[in-house]
């Protein structure tokens, strides 16, 4: 096959799969012109239409979706080659673009990455925090830290840490209002509400969703543990939150034999036949850090 022969597949691929040129273009880090015509061109060659254009969306004709097939592995299989050529363990390099949520990207992500960064220098580091779930696929991104259960399948996950919910209050408002012995006597209760509506519990080894309702809801779980700490009502919040306030007794456990099975911390990043260099040993870091952290070693009450 000759050089230009191989010209417009990366444009292609990335327009099908971002649905339009510009998020295709800023994937690319070129102009959206350039992928236009990179297109245009690819399909003069191929003397088939393999995009419907429209002014706010792009679509596969059948020609394109079997072409994109095809390009998608093509693609992955020349990237695979370059990697089997290069140094698998040598220092990573390029750009690593990543998401994690807010609170907790701030607070455990964020420093592990500039860790790395320093042994790496080499690297370049895009992190966007945000507690929306993003496409990792159409937004160009190579990893995700995500919490809890995981549901697409078309991400690879690696597991991080651990990640239990404790349901919890403290001595002082047990005091005033009593303590719950039964799922049914939460109701009763002043639920202090985080980023969450539902909170997850166990029954006779089922889930069991709870929607909590109170005075107090704040999308920060530090605020929440903050009120709960001075007795404004109950609280579901994760392990790394309120292990050391349990050990200490200023928070109590509350319906242990109801807490949920445990989740995990994850590592994700879109379907690859191989693991980019950069993005594998930065996964490894993370693991190995969190490992480290305070929060994760303290007692399990």
């Amino acid at each position: 096959m000759s050089a230009h022969r191989w010209e417009g597949l990366d444009e292609f691929v990335a327009v099908a799969e971002c649905g339009n040129f510009l998020r295709a273009a800023e994937r690319l880090r070129v102009s959206s012109s350039h992928v236009s015509r990179q297109v245009a061109r690819l399909e003069e060659r191929l003397q088939a239409r393999l995009l419907y254009r429209t002014t706010r969306k792009v679509s596969l004709t059948e020609a394109g979706q079997t072409f994109f097939a095809r390009c998608q592995r093509l693609i992955e299989e020349r990237d695979a080659a370059f990697l089997a050529v290069g140094d698998l363990q040598g220092a990573p390099t390029g750009l690593l673009r990543m998401t994690a949520a807010v609170a907790y990207g701030e607070r455990f992500i964020v420093p592990l990455v500039n860790e790395f960064m320093a042994r790496h220098p080499q690297l370049r580091v895009e992190i966007e925090l945000s507690n929306r779930t993003l496409d990792l696929v159409q937004e160009g991104f190579d990893l995700a830290i995500r919490l809890g259960r995981l549901s697409e399948s078309r991400l690879v996950a690696t597991r991080l840490a651990p990640r239990a919910m404790y349901l919890c209050a403290a001595p002082a408002y047990l005091e005033r209002y009593g303590r719950p012995h039964t799922l049914s006597e939460l109701a009763a209760h002043n639920c202090l509400i985080g980023t969450s509506d539902t909170w997850m519990l166990q029954d006779g080894g089922r889930e069991h969703p709870f929607r909590p309702s109170g005075n107090w809801r704040c999308n920060s779980g530090q605020a929440v543990l903050d009120a709960a700490l001075r007795g404004f009502g109950l609280c579901q919040l994760p392990d790394y939150y309120v292990l050391e306030p349990l050990r200490r007794g200023e928070l109590v456990s509350l319906l242990e034999h109801h807490q949920p099975p445990n989740t995990a911390v994850w590592a994700v990043y879109p379907q690859r036949r191989f693991l980019s260099p950069k993005v594998g040993q930065l996964v490894q870091a993370l693991k190995t850090g969190l490992a480290q952290r305070a929060e994760y070693q303290a007692l399990v009450v």
